[in-house]
């Protein structure tokens, strides 16, 4: 039986499916992290180390760049859509390897190396990591296996 979200081994691109789920899950996981805790919660700024208005500044320097990753996602997304070679299931996987790719390296880089902010500030900062940092391993870890199984499906059935 034909599995219809994977075409036929000639016409997918299976580099750019998944990477234009990973600039889009990036995408998404930024917005959610700029809407949510920058903005409703009021948690953190992206970079919290200055003055308000510097950290205001960081916050719509980051709102544009989502922007511009998620729209040129979509065009991205659409070309391959339109040019036949999209695999959605490695589009899927990319997705979910990009958003979880943001949130740890955002947890652990920016958190804890670069010191730019943290999650929230005046309480016990482990468990807010802890769920932060898990949160984004599980999505990688769907995302990998997500890929690694779009990927061993399409060699079981003698295609590449």
């Amino acid at each position: 039986m034909a599995d219809r979200s994977l075409p036929s081994a000639r016409s997918v691109d299976l580099r750019s499916s998944t990477l234009v789920g990973v600039l889009i899950g990036i995408a998404i996981m930024a917005g959610v992290d700029e809407i949510v805790f920058h903005q409703l919660l009021g948690w953190h700024h992206f970079y919290d180390r200055s003055t308000p208005s510097v950290a205001l500044l960081s916050d719509g320097l980051l709102h544009a760049a989502e922007l511009i990753a998620l729209v040129g996602g979509f065009f991205w997304f659409a070309d391959l859509r339109r040019r036949g070679v999209l695999s959605a299931r490695l589009a899927w996987g990319g997705f979910l390897l990009g958003a979880g790719g943001f949130q740890v390296f955002d947890g652990l880089v920016d958190h804890k190396v670069l010191r730019l902010h943290q999650i929230r500030y005046g309480v016990h900062l482990v468990p807010y990591d802890v769920l932060w940092n898990v949160g984004g391993a599980v999505l990688l870890l769907a995302g990998a296996a997500l890929v690694w199984r779009a990927r061993s499906r399409r060699s079981r059935d003698g295609q590449r």
